[in-house]
């Protein structure tokens, strides 16, 4: 209830800065709707503790979020300034909170798999949106949305390779990497930075993503090879 009343009060002011048809607000809060009951639907039956657990709604919470940014990638005409510190402001805290759930979950016992994957994608899909609108807002070249889409292209280098399926162990680095992409896209969003700077932030972003993805692929190969 909590989280479809914070995306409906995101969406709103979204729809207020755009000028946006009332429908972008109703159709945020029930793909928001349609993503919760996804979620409840294919919760694993060895979850630790009843339903969905705090730091999993934080999660949903999260995702939700990332809705109304996502619609804004079909408005490209309409991300001024002011637009854009709305997004830089939502992102951020999205971010913010990705430092949440999992101290929540294992502060309470409750991590899982499912957890661990649900917060990936999350991460994925922000990233994935964030490197859309400085695409479309000519930040920087269609480069950028490798930031975005190299997490969808591993999987589907996993469906040919099935070495690269195999479990990853885990890895400080990648969470460090996930921050940095942010912040660079984020930084590259920014209304006060310049053109160059932009092009820059969004660059370190991309290199330091490449890195972390070659690092776990020569170990998934060398690992599977072995």
């Amino acid at each position: 209830m909590a989280g479809g009343a914070a995306v409906a009060a995101v969406a709103g002011a979204t729809w207020w800065l755009l000028g946006l048809p009332a429908t972008f607000v109703l159709g945020s809060v029930a793909i928001y709707g349609g993503l919760a009951g996804v979620v409840l639907g294919t919760l694993p039956p060895s979850l630790p503790g009843p339903g969905l657990g705090p730091a999993n709604r934080i999660t949903l919470f999260r995702a939700g979020l990332v809705l109304p940014l996502a619609a804004l990638v079909l408005h490209p005409h309409a991300l001024d300034a002011a637009v854009r510190w709305w997004v830089v402001g939502v992102g951020t805290a999205i971010m913010v909170l990705d430092g949440f759930d999992g101290w929540i979950a294992r502060r309470t016992g409750t991590e899982s798999d499912f957890g661990a994957r649900f917060d990936m994608e999350t991460d994925a899909f922000l990233m994935l949106v964030l490197a859309a609108l400085v695409w479309v807002e000519g930040r920087a070249g269609a480069w950028v949305l490798l930031i975005g889409a190299m997490r969808y292209l591993f999987v589907a280098a996993g469906w040919v390779v099935r070495h690269l399926r195999q479990p990853l162990f885990p890895s400080f680095r990648r969470k460090v990497v996930c921050v940095v992409q942010g912040i660079g896209l984020l930084v590259a969003l920014g209304p006060i930075i310049p053109g160059d700077v932009a092009v820059a932030a969004a660059a370190v972003a991309l290199a330091s993503l490449v890195w972390s993805f070659g690092v776990d692929t020569v170990w998934l190969l060398t690992r599977g090879t072995a």
